[in-house]
Formats: C-alpha cells, sequence, structure tokens
C-alpha cells in the first residue's frame, strides 16, 4: 500500500485529490496538510469524504511528511520549492500540482513567477508530468512537475500536427476558455457570483503565466522555435477547458482524422471524437479524459482543434495521480475509471 501525504488539502485540487485517491485500492491518503485547519478532521470540513478519508489535517512539517512514499503538493506557486529537497533526500517521491519545476530556466520562472527559484539545482531533474508525452521519463522519475490545465489541453491538442512537422510553428494560435474553479479556492472579487454570472471575458493576453510553459512543450515537439498566441477566457461556469487551437497546414497530409485517431488510439484517457464532431465541457466534467475534435473548414489549410478537459482532474489533480500510478508501476488507471457527470 502506498502511503501518500497531500500538502495543501483545503483548496480545490487538494480535496479532488482526496476524492480520487480515496477510493484508489493501492494508495492510503496518510497525512493531508492545513496550516489553517490543523487538528480539524478532513472529512468535518469536506463532509462529501465521510467514511472515506479518516485523518486531521497537520501542519506541512518534513518528519510527518517523511514518512510517506509519495508527496503530493496542491499548494500555490512558491511552496513545494522549500520542501521538495528535503523530502527527496529522505527517500520520498514528490509530484508537483504547482508551476514550480516546470520552466526548465530559473531565470524565466523567476521572471513570470516574480520571486527567486528556492531549489534551481532540481528544475533539471524534475520531469514534465504530462504522461501522453513523456510516460517512460516519468517511470523512472523522483520529481514530476505536472503539466498546467491550460498547457494540458493545448499541448494535446496541437502534439499530432506538431510531431509531424504538419503546420506553421510560427503562427500557433490558441484561445481557451475556462472554469472559475481555475482561479484557486480563496476570496477575490472577481471570481464572486455575481461578478461572473452571466458574463465572459478574456485577461492575460499581453502575457499569462502558462505562456512560458505551452511554448516549451509545443517547441520541444517541433524541435525548433515556436511562436504561439494564448488568449485565456474566464467563463462563468466552475469546472472545464476548451481550447480552439488554429494552425496552418505547410504539408500535405492525406487524412487529419486517422492521423489523430492513430496517435491516440493506445491513450486511456485521449478520446478522439468522431469527425466533425464539437466536444463540451459537461461530457469530461469529473473524469480524467480529454476530447478531441478536428475540423478543417471549408477544406482549406486552416486547422481547427477542439480539446476539452476537466481542469481539476486531467488539468490537475486526475493527471497527477495517472503519474503516480506510472511512477509505482500500477496501471496507468487506476484509481481514474471515473465516467463524467452528466448533466
Amino acid at each position: 500500500m502506498i502511503r501518500a501525504g497531500i500538502v495543501g488539502g483545503t483548496g480545490y485540487t487538494g480535496v479532488e485529490l482526496l476524492r480520487i485517491l480515496a477510493l484508489h485500492s493501492e494508495v492510503e491518503v496518510a497525512v493531508v496538510t492545513s496550516r489553517g485547519d490543523a487538528g480539524i478532521r478532513v472529512d468535518a470540513v469536506y463532509p462529501s469524504l465521510r467514511g472515506h478519508i479518516d485523518v486531521l489535517f497537520t501542519a506541512p512539517e518534513l518528519d510527518t511528511l517523511a514518512s510517506c512514499d509519495v508527496v503530493f503538493f496542491a499548494t500555490p506557486n512558491g511552496t513545494a520549492m522549500l520542501m521538495a529537497e528535503q523530502l527527496l533526500a529522505c527517500g520520498v517521491k514528490v509530484i508537483d500540482l504547482s508551476a514550480d519545476f516546470r520552466l526548465k530556466d530559473a531565470a524565466e520562472w523567476s521572471h513570470w513567477y516574480g520571486m527567486e527559484h528556492a531549489c534551481p539545482e532540481l528544475i533539471s531533474e524534475a520531469v514534465y508530468g504530462l504522461p501522453e508525452i513523456h510516460r517512460d521519463a516519468i517511470k523512472q522519475a523522483r520529481l514530476v512537475a505536472c503539466a498546467g490545465c491550460y498547457p494540458t489541453a493545448v499541448q494535446l491538442g496541437f502534439l499530432p500536427l506538431i510531431e509531424n512537422g504538419l503546420v506553421d510553428v510560427g503562427n500557433l494560435i490558441a484561445d481557451v476558455k475556462s472554469g472559475v474553479s481555475g482561479a484557486g479556492r480563496k476570496a477575490e472579487l472577481s471570481s464572486l457570483m455575481s461578478e461572473m454570472g452571466e458574463s465572459f471575458k478574456a485577461y492575460g493576453v499581453s502575457g499569462h503565466r502558462h505562456l512560458p510553459e505551452i511554448s516549451q512543450g509545443l517547441r520541444q515537439m517541433a524541435g525548433k522555435a515556436v511562436n504561439l498566441t494564448f488568449v485565456p477566457h474566464l467563463t462563468p461556469m466552475i469546472r472545464g477547458i476548451h481550447a480552439t487551437l488554429y494552425s496552418q497546414l505547410t504539408a500535405s497530409v492525406a487524412d487529419i482524422q486517422a492521423l489523430y485517431e492513430q496517435r491516440y488510439q493506445q491513450e486511456t484517457f485521449v478520446d478522439v471524437l468522431p469527425q466533425g464532431a464539437h466536444p463540451s465541457t459537461r461530457d469530461v466534467r469529473g473524469s480524467n479524459n480529454c476530447q478531441i475534435a478536428i475540423h478543417q473548414p471549408q477544406g482549406g489549410n486552416t486547422i481547427v482543434v477542439l480539446s476539452v478537459i476537466d481542469n481539476l482532474v486531467k488539468g490537475a489533480s486526475g493527471q497527477a495521480v495517472q503519474v503516480m500510478n506510472l511512477m509505482f508501476g500500477l496501471p496507468e488507471d487506476a484509481g481514474l475509471a471515473i465516467v463524467a457527470l452528466y448533466p
């Protein structure tokens, strides 16, 4: 049985980890931390977990977390990097859901996240946690930086086109919408129902923190520089990400639909929908699935890819469990056979 610890158990990704791991047959949730709720039963804060999680919140202390086999960091940026080195020294595997180890350039990370990196020496070791691309490396890793929510939807959508050299990587566009849970569980004016209800807006157009992460991944796929225009939007829904991706063909391909189906035919959590389909966020809600559809309007050179995920599952906690399964040699879908909620 794998002893798992969760640092930051009171946020949306933390409780989503608890929801998934509570029914994972190979995992015991041993430690759940929260500075503000230390000493309080987890199921008192989240009654949905009654009968499934029987632990108290504790302070995030090294001695307690060192007793785990794996520790998940479901924390704000800048937290995991303060403890990762010590946990690794204790033989604990670390899965970070924040952005602390995603970018390979420490200076670039500092530019986008507004702080100096606490342990830049670990950045090169960290494996990027997008299993559909880095599966073999994840299996051997002791430190994994889970892919962000926007980056997951965008990279999975573009992947078959870019790795086959079929599109102009100097002119890629990602128009992406997210539910408000992506902003985290904190009180902010912009996230109030009266502010977000019946409203829709773009943000971060001049530069969003996920832009360098997405560009880094696309650059690795292409083997050369890429130019991406990334525009995120906030929508009046709780969960979900919908990415509409645009690219221009530079080479002929007999059947783009078949290309996508072949690339993802062995991927449990990527579902290429029939030609002409329009995926909806509600069809992946609560699941670890990414649904993709490909369009070629009027048979022209523009390829439009639609990619949808649940930002809290495939975009965060579900992907983290998928990563954990790989790190411990378990079936990749263990604990993740979750059918999407409908309606």
